[in-house]
């Protein structure tokens, strides 16, 4: 079997089996959920490029879930989702710095000709595929709009 995310994801999952961790287990069980509701819904098996989508994905809800959490004094539920964090960043690949953001979005902003607003579509399109699961897409994206604006 190749080395793909599902399974190192699925060596996880036995590992924690194994191991008797329950947290780590629930977190990994998510995830493979997730991909398996996306392989039945398209019927189609998911790709590592797939998974990263359904990781990125979740990162985010976790993110925002954890500053609802901490707003709400719910330090209690804001921790759990920081652990479960952890656990999804254990499948992504190294997060990208700022230089390197800064200079895949200069070279897509060269690459594609953009000079205004109007064309930050184009521009994000081809960062977007660049960035996944590597970078925000949020911070990513304003950077895009500061060199366009």
């Amino acid at each position: 079997m190749s080395d793909t995310l599902k399974s190192r994801l699925d060596a996880a999952v036995k590992d924690a089996m194994r191991a008797r961790e329950k947290e780590r287990l629930t977190t990994l069980r998510l995830i493979t959920a997730a991909i398996k509701q996306i392989e039945v819904d398209t019927r189609e098996e998911v790709t590592d490029e797939g998974v990263l989508q359904i990781l990125g994905r979740m990162t985010k809800q976790r993110r925002e879930s954890i500053e609802q959490y901490k707003s709400a004094g719910r330090d209690d539920l804001a921790a759990q989702e920081a652990a479960e964090l952890e656990i999804i960043a254990e499948f992504l690949p190294t997060p990208l710095t700022d230089d390197e953001v800064a200079a895949i979005v200069d070279e897509a902003i060269a690459e594609s000709g953009a000079s205004s607003m109007q064309e930050m579509g184009k521009v994000m399109g081809l960062v977007k595929a660049r960035c996944e699961g590597r970078a925000d897409l949020g911070a990513v994206s304003a950077l895009v709009r500061s060199k366009l604006g």
